[in-house]
């Protein structure tokens, strides 16, 4: 059974069977935009068995069903007990959505407007949306975020507001894109933007305050000429973090403008800081063997790597190594068997040995990357803003395996359920599986 699904109603196309023999959705969950392991791998490191996940697709290959989504987001979609949850939003910023929709068939079955703003401030770029940060999922709850706009949490059964806040104050000033995190009995979520920056954790049950944390950044611009500066883009930062665990402690790694920083998750204490001196950092940190590597916004562009062990400003004393070769400034990077894959916004891709802090190779692949890869069936998939899919073997040459192609873009993370990705374009979701073919719809139904 393969059919595309448009909003607002069904146009479905049998192949071999009825609509009532669709296969049922792929097991499996993706609970937020990273994945199970929070960084962009599919299965664990043990878990060599290949699960068939499909190394071709087009428009007419291996599409299981295609869904326009109304309005508009680069949220990705998390994945549960086979419901896929994903937000979006009017082009104008006055109305924000959560969606739900069955990974079985694409139907849309929850389309629950949950904020409105009467002045949301304009986005001034291309890039962003007012629908950036992706939920999280847990059973029987799902956490939407919004920036200052509003934070909810639904009942995923009923799509009843358990709770929603719309007192955490921020001018984004180009739109949020933090998405929140789930750490034991926390909600955490990040505001950076152009006047206040800091993190708070809520009691996911009640949605009430835990603990808050300003940046302790020093802000050196007050005297440096330039529209940008004036603007407070200086000090904001998009990045989403992640809690890692290291000699029994738990930290929070999170990336702000002028610093990277380590928090204490239990009540918001920071540990210790690094300086920089660059703003608007995008992607999501990742650890290993006690070394946190960073990417530090927009300006340089750096990868830093940094021993997570000290106290206070470590920035002279824990750093191991610094590189700035076609670092990606939006697109997360991701590890695997200790080599570092970076895309950048200017097609390239840059391979990085993680112990060493040197350059394996680089290869222009074509494209401006946003979204951030994935890992699975031992196979790195890259996917970039024109909607072209690379993917490549790891290892310390450049082979590319294949090059897919889909209609629309992506800026959202791609996610993935049992045998299928679910690839959500500038438009539409897709369900990417081996073996299903994808018809155009009759729209004259």
């Amino acid at each position: 059974m393969s059919q595309i699904v448009k909003s607002g109603g069904v146009f479905a196309v049998l192949l071999l069977m009825t609509l009532a023999c669709v296969r049922p959705a792929a097991g499996g969950d993706w609970p937020e935009m990273r994945g199970p392991s929070r960084d962009g791998h599919v299965q664990t490191a043990s878990d060599t068995n290949p699960a068939g996940f499909p190394l071709h697709w087009s428009e007419t290959n291996n599409v299981q069903w295609k869904t326009e989504i109304p309005f508009r987001g680069w949220s990705t979609p998390v994945i549960m007990n086979g419901k896929i949850w994903l937000t979006t939003a009017t082009e104008d910023g006055h109305d924000f959505y959560a969606l739900c929709l069955d990974a079985g068939t694409g139907k849309i079955t929850v389309n629950k407007k949950l904020f409105h703003a009467d002045n949301p401030e304009p986005l001034g770029n291309g890039v962003n949306s007012y629908a950036t940060p992706s939920p999280v999922i847990e059973p029987g709850r799902v956490y939407v975020h919004f920036g200052s706009y509003g934070t909810a949490c639904l009942d995923t059964a009923t799509a009843k507001v358990l709770w929603q806040r719309t007192d955490l104050p921020c001018r984004h000033y180009r739109g949020p894109s933090s998405s929140p995190i789930l750490w034991e009995n926390l909600l955490i979520i990040t505001m950076d933007g152009v006047d206040l920056h800091y993190t708070v954790a809520l009691d996911k049950k009640t949605g009430k305050t835990v603990w808050k944390t300003n940046r302790s950044a020093v802000w050196n611009d007050a005297d440096v000429p330039g529209e940008r500066v004036k603007l407070g883009d200086l000090r904001k930062a998009h990045s989403t973090p992640i809690v890692v665990t290291n000699a029994g402690q738990p930290l929070l790694l999170s990336a702000g403008a002028k610093a990277f920083y380590a928090y204490d998750p239990r009540n918001g204490h920071e540990i210790w800081k690094v300086r920089t001196t660059d703003y608007s950092p995008a992607p999501r940190p990742l650890f290993e063997h006690g070394i946190a590597y960073f990417i530090s916004g927009m300006s340089k562009t750096e990868l830093t790597a940094v021993k997570v062990d000290g106290h206070g400003d470590v920035t002279d004393t824990h750093v191991a190594w610094r590189l700035k070769t076609h670092i990606g400034k939006f697109s997360s990077p991701i590890l695997v068997d200790g080599l570092i894959y970076s895309a950048a916004a200017e097609s390239f891709l840059t391979c990085v040995d993680a112990a060493a802090g040197e350059v394996v190779w680089t290869e222009r692949i074509g494209g401006s990357y946003e979204a951030s890869p994935i890992y699975a069936d031992g196979r790195l998939y890259f996917f970039n803003q024109e909607g072209l899919a690379t993917v490549i073997k790891p290892g310390r040459t450049c082979d590319v395996l294949a090059t897919n192609t889909l209609d629309d873009g992506l800026m959202a993370c791609p996610s993935v359920a049992g045998k299928a990705f679910y690839i959500r374009t500038k438009t539409h979701l897709y369900r990417i599986e081996e073996g299903a073919s994808a018809i155009k719809p009759n729209l004259s139904n």
